[in-house]
């Protein structure tokens, strides 16, 4: 969808304001921040989990007046590990819909998450998708997987397709196009991500994968640059206007994720999904207005009749 910017998402989430967010160890500035700003803009309700003596002084020295006392909750834990099992059970419970990361470590929010008992698995692959806003772009892009699949597998390329394809077609891109990326754009038996990139392709072809245009092998260049594209050759309804980014493996996409923040100063909102529901999972060291569009990002998930 073009013109589609990170800060619509947030209008699009204030649709329907009586969502509510679990944040985990949010005692922490920036989450703060994060938060009162959500708060401000009517976006959704809040559970803080954590330290409570923390959380209140963070509020308090920020003199947050505006707040709505009504749209805020605070639940102490003695420890993350507490936060974070308090957090993942209020999901869990449906106490809340969206589950956000504050000043724990992933691996013991994701432990959580993970529990047999009271966690939010549904069978399918976790999988990261970050949503881009690119200065000179005149779309959003979606980059996936670029946090939790090391080398993802053939079926699990396909699972992380269908994860990314359901949160674009949440933000309105209603038929996304996704490039399957690798190093050239010939299937080459000895590349497995040329391998895996084809098969992908006919397996949307043939309706295994629906409700986006699948094409790969194709190469970063040729995926988002139609001169590109047509320089090498390359004719498809995908290639040069792609919506989705599918990276073979975690290295790839991680360095692409913060080549765009670093290097082209990108804008991201970011989610873990394939849960029972959106897991905001933003880096400690992101910006307040990042783990707001992340937010936003995620309660669009939630949204009806997406």
């Amino acid at each position: 969808m073009t013109n589609l910017l990170l800060e619509s998402l947030i209008e699009k989430a204030t649709h329907v304001s009586t969502y509510t967010v679990a944040v985990v160890s949010a005692e922490d500035l920036v989450v703060i921040e994060a938060v009162m700003d959500a708060i401000d803009r009517n976006l959704a309700n809040f559970i803080l989990f954590g330290n409570k003596e923390k959380i209140n002084a963070i509020i308090e020295t920020k003199t947050y007046k505006r707040m709505d006392a009504g749209k805020l909750k605070i639940v102490h834990a003695d420890s993350t590990a507490t936060a974070a099992e308090l957090a993942v059970k209020s999901v869990f419970n449906k106490e809340a819909n969206v589950l956000m990361k504050g000043n724990i470590p992933t691996n013991i929010m994701m432990k959580a998450v993970l529990n047999k008992e009271y966690g939010l698995r549904t069978g399918n692959v976790l999988s990261h998708v970050a949503v881009f806003e690119i200065p000179g772009y005149n779309r959003l892009m979606i980059v996936t997987d670029a946090a939790m699949n090391i080398a993802p597998g053939l079926e699990q390329k396909a699972q992380i397709i269908r994860n990314a394809v359901s949160l674009a077609r949440s933000i309105g891109i209603d038929l996304p196009k996704v490039a399957a990326i690798a190093a050239v754009e010939v299937v080459n038996p000895a590349m497995e991500a040329t391998m895996d990139a084809a098969a992908l392709t006919m397996m949307n072809k043939r309706g295994q994968i629906v409700n986006c245009l699948i094409d790969g092998p194709l190469g970063l260049d040729n995926a988002v640059s139609m001169l590109a594209a047509e320089h090498k050759g390359i004719h498809s309804k995908v290639a040069g206007h792609a919506d989705i980014l599918l990276v073979p493996t975690i290295e790839v996409g991680n360095t692409l994720y913060k080549s765009l923040i670093y290097f082209a100063n990108a804008k991201v909102g970011a989610v873990i999904a394939g849960a029972k529901a959106p897991i905001v999972l933003t880096s400690r060291a992101d910006s307040a207005e990042s783990k707001l569009y992340s937010l936003a990002l995620g309660l669009c998930c939630v949204l009806p009749n997406r």
